[in-house]
């Protein structure tokens, strides 16, 4: 199996997330991962991926991947079903920072219970 072929479920998730200049060489046995993330947490789920299919410390494979938007951690679209505290969750592991994400989004929002589809909230840098 190419290293190509072994790292192919990274490259789906970076078409997925529409990294921008996206890269992708190979040498030496050794894939060379290139590109943009729109935000931190895009980013890290790239990384999270390397890791399920490489180890914590592939040798066969590296990744230069920068960060559109640093002000961010990233910026969710509500879904139904979605409350701060689901979002919160999802994002730090830990329902009841959903104050800090109300307290990013109050020009959004103007309670912490009432949220809607299609609003897109932003998820701050902790």
């Amino acid at each position: 199996m190419s290293v190509k072929a072994k790292y192919q479920s990274v490259l789906d998730l970076g078409e997925k997330l529409a990294i921008k200049d996206g890269n992708v060489t190979e040498e030496g046995g050794v894939l060379k991962i290139k590109g943009q993330a729109a935000t931190q947490y895009e980013k890290n789920l790239i990384w999270d991926k390397i890791k399920e299919v490489g180890g914590d410390s592939p040798a066969d494979v590296t990744a230069n991947i920068s960060i559109e938007d640093e002000s961010v951690y990233h910026r969710h679209t509500v879904k139904g079903g979605d409350s701060l505290s689901k979002i919160a969750k999802h994002y730090y592991g830990d329902p009841m920072k959903y104050k800090q994400i109300f307290e990013a989004n109050t020009g959004v929002l103007k309670n912490p219970d009432v949220i809607h589809p299609d609003q897109v909230l932003v998820i701050p840098n902790l």
